[in-house]
């Protein structure tokens, strides 16, 4: 009698047909599988709608295209380059790496990119999930998802769209979620163990899906890595003026003529619109979510902090030099000056009490010229105080919440960035090998490095797995209280420090309570 074949743990059969990966170093791979149909033609702009599915076995051994957007020839020099990925609007695609294709229901870790709402791919070398699956048993799942015009321009009420739902991005968010939740058994994790994590945009986007009445009972918990909270979303009638010139940018009449437009042209245009909405001492951002009243009622942010998602479990955190990323390297803010950053500071605080906080951002970082003001203010501003307020609110209310700063500076460019936005990517993955490519972490000491990503790999592991960052790794790392404000400092020595963004909190509570300001 002939033995009975072993199982082939590359192949996975679903609903809409069947799957085969690649195995790899004990990790099995399944890329670009399609989790919503192509968002082309009358779908445009529209929200994620099912897959129709496929006959015979789809390979699933190579990535796929990633969504369209801007890309810059040669990289970046915080970034560098990745090589250009073929684009294409039929791109509503997950990647899933898994330490075996079986029922053992591990936990769930969901990654959402990041990249200003303008750029990013869940299928980037930087944000395989292999190291996720190795070292700590999870299953991981990386997402594309509508990004750009295509993604964040605001169309307003049409045909088809009679209410002027907006936010295509996060109705595939929403997609893949479920996707996830229904499909995630087969290869061998849990749905009802699910943690969503994200960064920059990606963590924005992390919070909106935490705070919709659609995915309460799918998300365990959430990691938020330096969420934008700060930014202010537009409503429909103020994000229509932006879309009007985006679609003179576009050289069409109406958005009818757009949908007519290959997305070439429509990633063209985009270019024009950073130049028409960019402002002097702000980060950003031609592209944005839209408090539509329908898909988003209100800022992520607001309601995280107002009650929803209560039960989930919260790690927030930011890099020390948010702000230096997109800054420090720009001799435009290199080389401003004290009455330049003081009539910034102006726009936020207002025209009497701007000096008095320029002065108390000088003292809070001794030899701290215009330029570091500046970039502190917009860490602070953007990134660091909404963090800090969105932990305080969730304390008070007795849900759980870990916070963290990341204070390793790296030494490219002259020390010039900091702890910049994104430094801590490399370490949460733990894939330095993958972020080769990237000025930003050359010069690193790799002992420190190494040991620090252990420490912040397994940190993320272990919050993915049962909500709590513990390990034994690490110094004893409190849930954030109103009391003591425990926030974990991730640098060359791991140190857990009450009130650690204290001086940023204390002066923007004084100068937002002076009725002066």
């Amino acid at each position: 009698m002939a033995p009975t074949p072993a199982p082939d743990h590359s192949l996975v059969d679903l609903p809409a047909g069947r799957l085969r990966g690649t195995t790899d170093g004990g990790v099995t791979v399944f890329r670009a599988v399609p989790y919503a149909a192509p968002p082309v033609g009358d779908l445009r702009w529209r929200p994620a709608q099912p897959h129709p599915g496929w006959s015979g076995t789809r390979d699933a051994t190579t990535d796929g295209p990633s969504v369209p957007q801007l890309y810059i020839e040669g990289g970046d020099p915080v970034l560098g380059g990745h090589g250009a990925p073929p684009f294409d609007e039929d791109s509503l695609t997950l990647n899933v790496w898994t330490p075996s294709v079986d029922d053992g229901r591990r936990p769930v870790l969901v990654w959402i990119h990041g990249g200003g709402f303008v750029s990013g791919s869940g299928s980037m070398q930087n944000y395989s999930g292999a190291t996720f699956a190795r070292d700590g048993d999870l299953v991981v799942v990386t997402i594309n998802y509508r990004i750009g015009p295509l993604g964040y321009l605001y169309t307003g009420p049409e045909e088809g769209n009679p209410e002027g739902a907006g936010n295509p991005w996060l109705s595939d968010q929403l997609a893949a979620l479920r996707w996830v939740v229904a499909h995630i058994a087969s290869f061998g994790g849990d749905p009802e163990n699910v943690t969503v994590a994200g960064q920059s945009g990606g963590a924005l986007s992390t919070a909106a899906l935490a705070g919709l009445p659609e995915t309460q009972g799918l998300i365990k918990r959430v990691i938020l890595q330096s969420p934008p909270f700060g930014l202010d979303l537009p409503d429909p009638d103020a994000y229509l003026e932006r879309t009007s010139a985006y679609l003179e940018l576009a050289g069409v009449k109406n958005v009818a003529e757009l949908r007519e437009l290959p997305w070439p042209v429509l990633i063209g245009a985009a270019g024009g619109l950073f130049a028409r909405t960019s402002r002097w001492g702000h980060w950003p951002t031609p592209f944005l979510p839209v408090i539509d009243g329908i898909t988003l009622t209100r800022h992520p942010v607001e309601a995280l902090s107002q009650g929803a998602a209560t039960g989930i479990d919260v790690m927030i955190g930011w890099t020390r030099e948010e702000a230096n990323f997109g800054f420090a390297l720009d001799p435009g803010y290199a080389n401003a000056d004290q009455e330049q950053v003081t009539a910034r500071i102006a726009e936020t605080f207002g025209a009497e009490a701007a000096p008095e906080v320029y002065s108390a951002y000088e003292r809070t970082r001794p030899g701290a010229g215009p330029a570091e003001v500046l970039m502190d203010l917009i860490t602070d501003e953007l990134f660091r105080i909404p963090a800090v307020r969105l932990a305080e609110a969730r304390a008070e209310s007795g849900r759980p919440v870990w916070a963290y700063q990341f204070d390793l500076p790296t030494p490219a460019h002259d020390g010039r960035l900091g702890a910049a936005h994104c430094l801590e990517l490399p370490f949460v993955f733990a894939n330095f090998d993958q972020w080769a490519h990237a000025p930003f972490v050359s010069g690193l000491d790799p002992v420190v490095r190494d040991g620090l990503a252990r420490t912040m790999h397994q940190a993320w592991i272990a919050f993915a797995r049962t909500g709590d960052p513990n390990h034994a790794a690490m110094p004893t790392w409190d849930p954030y209280r109103v009391d003591t404000r425990t926030t974990m400092r991730f640098d060359s020595v791991v140190t857990a420090l009450a009130d650690l963004a204290g001086d940023s909190r204390r002066l923007h509570e004084r100068v937002a309570s002076d009725p002066r300001s």
